[in-house]
């Protein structure tokens, strides 16, 4: 038997009416959804802290969400697992005509332009594909939608060719939220937020950087940065005791380098 096989069987006997699992019965598409974007998160987390023994474990539990949707589907008679499996296969043999067929590109920025052309040929042709946006899922995390929209957009044309303009759109959008805030109107506030954020992933993609990364890598930075600065008030006890002026004060120690754990002396 092979290793896939066992992994089929597993979740058959898992999800089986008489002697299965409660809990894995119970799930449905929906319910197993946010473990799906979980799993690939951390799959995501471990290639960041280059955790291979991780990694191993955290592709492991991102296929056995695979598995458990093709399931899903097999019970309902929609597909299969073999079935997913084979428009994988079908859709990237598609897709690499220079490798399965007779097409040549010189370079990977060719390939990439050859690629998105083939996948906009495959949008053009899927049923209720009316507008060019439409596919881009709404389950991607804000700023990861953000980008591919914008990408989306600026391949047919809609782009700033400078950084100059997109760096007074941000000004523009913050100057908005500005306003908004004397005018008191959390709707309207909420808005003018989502567009600065908007405007915001815009400037990270002119500078050829992943918005989703670049946030992961500041919340990284504010998390060990807030703990040494726990460390400097001995504790969350010490921390919560502390005026905003000394926790600032820590704070920018930490930043300057400087790793001293013990508290101003006039605390």
């Amino acid at each position: 038997m092979s290793d896939i096989q066992a992994l089929l069987d597993l979740m058959a006997r898992l999800r089986d009416p008489q002697s299965g699992c409660p809990w894995d019965i119970e799930q449905n598409f929906d319910s197993i959804a946010p473990y799906t974007i979980e799993e690939a998160y951390e799959v995501a987390d471990a290639i960041e802290r280059k955790a291979y023994d991780e990694l191993r474990d955290e592709l492991g539990d991102l296929l056995f969400q695979v598995v458990f949707h093709a399931r899903l589907a097999a019970e309902s008679g929609h597909f299969d697992f073999n079935d997913v499996v084979r428009a994988i296969v079908d859709k990237m043999t598609r897709r690499h005509p220079h490798v399965f067929g007779n097409a040549r590109v010189d370079d990977s920025a060719e390939q990439t332009r050859a690629w998105e052309s083939l996948k906009a040929q495959e949008r053009a042709q899927k049923p209720g594909q009316q507008y060019l946006l439409d596919d881009v899922p709404l389950g991607l995390p804000a700023l990861t939608r953000a980008a591919k929209l914008q990408k989306r957009a600026a391949r047919h044309g809609f782009d700033w060719p400078e950084l100059a303009p997109v760096l007074d759109k941000v000004r523009e959008e913050l100057a908005e939220v500005e306003a908004e805030l004397e005018a008191n109107d959390p709707t309207r506030l909420q808005e003018e937020m989502g567009d600065l954020l908007f405007a915001c992933v815009n400037l990270a993609r002119h500078l050829n950087l992943d918005p989703e990364h670049s946030l992961r890598q500041g919340n990284e930075k504010f998390r060990q940065r807030f703990n040494r600065v726990e460390e400097h008030f001995h504790g969350v006890e010490g921390l919560e005791s502390a005026s905003l002026e000394q926790m600032e004060q820590a704070w920018n120690r930490v930043k300057q380098g400087v790793t001293s754990t013990s508290p101003d002396k006039n605390r």
